[in-house]
């Protein structure tokens, strides 16, 4: 069984035991295929696959702020701050356990909301093609599943979901799936105030 989530939709993860919330997977699938297109649209590069990455920003208790995504290298660390980390990028789609984001829930006390992203780093933005679903899986719980079901947008960022703190206890999950033409953009929509610059992988 799985909690499938409605746009705007909200859940708690459940405490299972008295250490925390024990690690949070939050693992991203998509389809890479190119669509099908004909001889000349493949000769001309509109043949070529996506490259979906996975990605959030980070605010901790005491006011530090960041991302862990592959752009930039910045995977993070999952037993010392920001306790979220990135276990690789997958640049096919092909991979199957796609790619995941690992969040230290024992460290709830430390973390006061995470926003879960996607963004085509190469490709067009044909979301509808990419297909991608996220699923939030932590222990002794249902899995809870962020389908990305809102297709019509030529930007290349996707806000999924945002895990804020609920009293030290828990987090609420909400699912957003809402788009925005690049990371400052995002940034702004959820207030979060960090700087950015052009990077590469």
């Amino acid at each position: 069984m799985a909690i499938n989530l409605q746009k705007g939709q909200k859940v708690s993860l459940e405490k299972k035991s008295p250490a925390g919330l024990g690690e949070i997977l939050v693992n991203l699938n998509w389809n890479a295929r190119p669509a099908k297109q004909g001889f000349l649209a493949g000769l001309f590069g509109g043949n070529q696959g996506i490259d979906l990455d996975l990605g959030c920003l980070y605010e901790l208790k005491d006011g530090r702020k960041g991302s862990v995504q592959a752009l930039g290298n910045a995977f993070g660390a999952l037993n010392q701050p920001p306790f979220v980390s990135l276990d690789g990028d997958d640049r096919t789609g092909a991979a199957v356990a796609g790619e995941n984001l690992r969040i230290n829930g024992n460290k709830i006390t430390e973390i006061k909301r995470i926003l879960v992203y996607t963004f085509i780093y190469e490709g067009v933005a044909n979301w509808q093609q990419a297909d991608g679903i996220v699923t939030i899986k932590y222990p002794g719980a249902e899995d809870i599943i962020v389908q990305m079901d809102s297709y019509n947008s030529a930007y290349k960022m996707c806000a999924l979901a945002l895990l804020e703190n609920q009293n030290d206890q828990t987090f609420s999950v909400e699912k957003i799936v809402q788009f925005y033409p690049g990371h400052m953009e995002l940034d702004q929509a959820f207030h979060w105030g960090l700087r950015w610059r052009a990077g590469s992988k």
